[in-house]
């Protein structure tokens, strides 16, 4: 396989409206190799809202060649214990063809720097259990797992019934 050790043919830019469809055929592919197409609801709206409008999260694309290869969806969060903002990255997919040509590793680089930049406390996200090629990915670069602490969800019927409840207090 080809690699691009010097990463002159990868660059990496902030998304821009026109590129809502390639966002979403990106998380479309992430949800395949997750194994959860079945729950991705996201539609081209939502994201220009969020995203553009709104502001809420932002997007960077990779391309390689010119050629849109990854994308990386993350937000502000903030640590109370920092008293500080960090950076939540939801997603970051790497089309598998292009895998393993340090792309993962800049577009991190490119998130470290950003993290800084901004005057954030950290950078963090969350990895499935079975994802083994990543967890190593993510180790090797120096990050540790949150061993201690299970990332809670809340959504759909749940997070419905419980909203129901505060009109009743």
């Amino acid at each position: 396989m080809l690699r691009d050790l010097k990463g002159k043919q990868f660059k990496i830019r902030f998304a821009e409206e026109k590129d809502i469809d390639l966002i979403l055929e990106m998380i479309r592919e992430l949800a395949v190799y997750e194994k959860m197409l079945d729950e991705v609801v996201a539609t081209e709206a939502r994201l220009r809202e969020y995203v553009f409008e709104k502001k809420m999260v932002e997007v960077i694309i990779g391309e390689y060649q010119d050629e849109p290869v990854a994308f990386a969806l993350f937000f502000p969060n903030f640590s109370t214990f920092l008293g500080k903002p960090g950076l939540y990255l939801e997603d970051l997919y790497i089309k598998p063809e292009m895998r393993g040509k340090g792309f993962g590793r800049k577009i991190f680089t490119f998130l470290a720097n950003l993290t800084r930049e901004r005057g954030y406390g950290r950078l963090e996200w969350v990895c499935l259990d079975w994802n083994e090629p990543s967890i190593c990915f993510y180790k090797k670069m120096g990050a540790v797992p949150m061993e201690d602490w299970t990332t809670y969800r809340m959504q759909g019927t749940a997070l419905e019934n419980l909203a129901d409840k505060y009109k009743e207090t």
